[in-house]
């Protein structure tokens, strides 16, 4: 038995999924973090950059064996509220009424208060896991209406503003570069 190979995108270690591969960069969970595996990534040509990521391993063991890299690859998860000094009567209103009065959600007047990895990409089990939770990391007040989740990964982000009923997806807000620290939560 090889003790560290990849399949399908899918780094193992030991028998154990602990990274994966996309477009020339590892993302790998810092518990398997260590000279051997860190040997094994250097000495792969296709690979540019390694991450270590906390909760990639969980991600990946609790997804089904049978699905590949593409399908397990979950965005990471930036939670942005308004600050505290924005005009009162932008905060807790529906999208249509923001963007009537206020203009488009305008990525300064928000700050970022949780970054990091879930397990899972589905706005509505996000939105009650910050309304009702507060994971590590997590520096917010309960998510609620004109709060904004961004999934992002090296390639892109996607922002949806918490609405009255349901998400709206925004276009016009960019992400933030550097993230703020990198956290992960289990549902």
């Amino acid at each position: 038995m090889k003790t560290i190979y990849m399949e399908n995108g899918i780094i193992m270690y030991y028998g154990s999924r602990v990274g994966q591969i996309a477009d020339g960069c590892a993302v790998v969970d810092p518990l398997f973090q260590g000279p051997e595996l860190q040997d094994f990534l250097d000495k792969q040509k296709h690979i540019r950059e390694v991450k270590w990521m906390d909760g990639i391993y969980d991600r990946l063991m609790n997804a089904p064996k049978e699905t590949g890299f593409r399908q397990t690859a979950l965005k990471n998860v930036r939670i942005w509220q308004l600050k505290p000094d924005v005009d009162i009567q932008m905060k807790f209103i529906p999208f249509e009424e923001l963007s009537h009065r206020f203009g488009p959600p305008d990525l300064s007047n928000y700050e970022a208060v949780y970054d990091g990895a879930a397990d899972t990409n589905d706005l509505e089990a996000l939105y009650l896991k910050f309304r009702d939770q507060k994971p590590p990391g997590f520096t917010g007040y309960p998510m609620s209406i004109s709060d904004v989740i961004e999934l992002y990964d090296s390639r892109d982000s996607s922002f949806y503003y918490v609405d009255r009923r349901g998400f709206q997806q925004i276009d016009a807000m960019e992400p933030l570069q550097e993230p703020i620290h990198t956290h992960n939560m289990q549902l």
